[in-house]
């Protein structure tokens, strides 16, 4: 029962630790290139865009603002 209760335990622990990570400022310029930003293949999003429409029957509402309530 312990150690059914340790690894439970360890693996809480590696699996709450492993997401977190501090930025540091030389590595913000890292983050920041044109290769980290997720519009960077138009080709790739309107493939990306087509496949959910296809699935979801849902269009847009990416990068549009507004709470729903059709008011923009």
């Amino acid at each position: 029962m312990k150690a059914k209760l340790f690894l439970l335990l360890a693996a809480g622990t590696v699996l709450l630790g492993a997401g977190c990570a501090d930025v540091k400022p030389w590595q913000r310029g890292t983050l920041a290139e044109y290769t980290m930003r997720p519009d960077r293949d138009p080709l790739g999003l309107m493939f990306f865009e087509h496949t959910w429409f296809s699935r979801e029957a849902v269009t847009g509402g990416r990068g549009v603002g507004g709470g729903g309530c059709g008011c923009n």
